[in-house]
């Protein structure tokens, strides 16, 4: 049954929806007797405070001296910590502000052991160092976690409301979206809070900030204080790892005294470097530099003719891996030494396009056809670190090749664009890897017309179905599949077709279940609501001239933009998930690349509204300038 017709029947039965679910109150813990849906997917996203730093502490309450003191304080602290136990080579640090250049009065002491982190605490917390400073020592782990639950305590929103973030003009609002009162509410708002654009880390714990001195991360309980800086001069690009232990930095200048200035500098005159920060603690952990030449290799966009971001993180949210491609070579490091795994590259000839599981340690690699045809292009499986390869792939008469990662990693699909046997034209099938089962069988599947234009691809969040776009516009067709079917769960299997739809782009609903086909910018901003789970529609509607659309988080509500770049009606609408416009909010100037994010509590529903906290991330609306 539609929406519609369910506020139909209610009408003509006298029946008033609009509930006030704040005025419903039922006793902690119960739960009616019925187990609610969610109940796996809150105990999987549990928060996990065990961080790995056990045999760290934090000495709190040190002198703040200046750059030429530095030594010696140092000398003091290692002199007082070395004859408790052994500290690690570089296990000493102490950060620096940037812009005074003297310590923060606190530092970082690791050990060998857990045993030796203890009794260092045990032993100087509340160590007289002078009249004026007593030590205070606390494990790393425990300060860590006092500081995620203070960081997060925006989850336990007593109406469960979503956080997210804009940029109009010069000012930077965090809002919550007050859904059942149609509007926002303000909660914490700052002009020039950024010189660049603004960033949440994935997992919603820090809002970054971007300057022509570095960077900083922000949070707080409630209100935003920040909470560290990270020194780059001229940064132009951020990215945080998945599990947000670490932040990547970038920066390109030409070189001070150029030879010719009259003649244009090529990538090769640019000079980039990387920082890879330790994101709690602000150390560089390990920094890239080089000619822009070096980094142009791989990825989707960037600045200065590199690609962006340069290394793409691996080994889920435990942050254990990156990589960057290179010329014939994979460089794969680990974040325990920040070396390369066995000191060396992973060699692969002619090599263009690699991709990470989302949750596994395993690489995907596409190297395209050589000599004519004679040696296939070839998609391959590679285990880290063991660089063990686990199922490989060849395509034959291949022009092109994309690949998708279910957000699970329990599928790879990977769409190769084919020549005909006349090279005048080509066409487009899938080649679907089963990654969790045995062998890791592969189907192929090609659409009911191959020659269809492929314009759009999206696996389902978390679940088996993925839809396609294809055909010609302005009316292609959609089709969904399922990697199960009622008779054989090993094939693939086409679960219906919709006929000349407006639609450019596709948006799950990150719980699945539900997709919002979109027809995006030249299509006007037509928007179609679908269940895909009955496959039928739940509503159309339209924001006219849209440039982008998110779903928040927890899959209730989703936004829809249209930047300053059109110059007329700028500002964001918010739906229900089935297509009701809740309200809608103007701006003029309303810009930035990610400049609509949510930040999200969730309410999980069992007969009556029960209200359970639940972590999700912080996802960004693309919004273009």
């Amino acid at each position: 049954m539609l929406m519609n017709e369910i506020e139909a029947k209610a009408a003509s039965m006298a029946i008033d929806l609009n509930i006030d679910f704040n005025s419903i109150q039922l006793p902690r813990g119960e739960d009616c007797g019925i187990v609610s849906d969610d109940e796996d997917v809150y105990h999987d996203d549990q928060l996990e405070f065990d961080s790995g730093f056990g045999n760290v502490i934090v000495v709190d309450n040190l002198p703040v001296v200046p750059r030429e003191k530095f030594e010696k304080l140092e000398g003091v602290i290692r002199k007082i910590y070395s004859q408790i136990g052994v500290i690690k080579e570089d296990g000493l640090w102490m950060p620096v502000d940037p812009e005074t250049k003297k310590t923060l009065g606190y530092c970082f002491i690791e050990y060998n052991t857990p045993q030796e982190a203890e009794l260092a605490k045990e032993k100087t917390n509340g160590y007289k160092l002078d009249r004026a400073h007593i030590f205070a020592v606390n494990m790393f782990d425990d300060f860590d976690k006092y500081m995620r639950e203070n960081l997060q305590k925006w989850l336990t929103d007593e109406k469960a409301r979503d956080q997210f973030v804009i940029r109009a003009g010069t000012d930077t609002e965090v809002l919550w979206n007050d859904a059942r009162q149609s509007k926002t509410e303000l909660v914490y708002k700052r002009s020039y809070w950024t010189e660049s654009f603004v960033q949440w880390s994935p997992l919603g714990t820090y809002l970054a900030t971007v300057h022509r001195q570095g960077a900083a991360v922000w949070g707080g309980a409630n209100t935003f204080n920040r909470l560290m800086r990270y020194a780059h001069p001229q940064v132009k690009l951020i990215d945080f790892s998945p599990g947000e232990k670490f932040l990547v930095t970038y920066s390109s200048h030409e070189p001070s005294n150029p030879h010719d200035a009259n003649v244009r500098l090529s990538d090769s005159s640019l000079r980039v470097v990387i920082n890879i920060f330790d994101v709690r603690t602000g150390k560089v952990m390990r920094d890239f530099k080089g000619s822009a030449d070096e980094f142009t290799i791989g990825g989707a966009g960037g600045v200065a003719g590199v690609s962006w971001p340069v290394f793409r993180w691996g080994g889920g949210k435990e942050d254990k891996y990156f990589a960057k491609l290179g010329k014939n070579m994979i460089s794969v490091y680990e974040t325990e030494t920040f070396s390369l795994i066995d000191k060396k590259s992973l060699k692969v000839e002619n090599i263009v396009d690699f991709s990470w599981s989302p949750t596994d340690p395993i690489l995907a690699l596409f190297v395209p056809e050589l000599g004519g045809g004679n040696q296939p292009a070839r998609v391959s499986l590679v285990q880290i670190p063991s660089k063990v390869e686990l199922r490989q792939k060849n395509l034959f008469s291949v022009s092109d090749c994309k690949m998708y990662w279910q957000s699970n990693g329990e599928y790879l699909a990977v769409k190769a664009d084919r020549y005909t046997k006349t090279k005048k034209s080509t066409y487009t099938g899938f080649e679907l890897f089963r990654i969790k089962e045995r062998d890791i069988p592969i189907e192929v599947l090609e659409l009911d017309n191959k020659n269809d234009k492929i314009i759009a691809f999206a696996w389902e969040p978390k679940g088996h179905r993925f839809a396609v776009i294809h055909g010609d516009n302005p009316r292609p067709d959609i089709s969904f599949y399922s990697m199960k079917s009622s008779h054989n769960l090993g094939r693939v299997s086409k679960l219906t077709t919709l006929k000349g739809k407006q639609a450019n782009a596709l948006f799950w609903s990150p719980g699945g279940r539900f997709i919002v086909l979109a027809g995006l910018k030249g299509f006007n901003g037509q928007l179609e609501f679908f269940n895909v789970d009955e496959l039928e529609t739940m509503a159309t509607a339209e924001h006219f001239m849209a440039t982008d659309i998110e779903w928040d988080p927890t899959g209730r509500y989703v936004a829809t933009a249209v930047t300053s770049v059109h110059e007329m009606e700028n500002g964001f609408n918010i739906w229900s998930f089935h297509g009701k416009l809740l309200y809608r909010i103007l701006k003029d100037h309303f810009f930035q690349l990610d400049s609509l994010f949510w930040h999200c509590g969730i309410m999980i529903v069992v007969v009556l509204w029960k209200m359970t906290v639940l972590v999700a991330p912080k996802a960004p609306i693309l919004l273009e300038r």
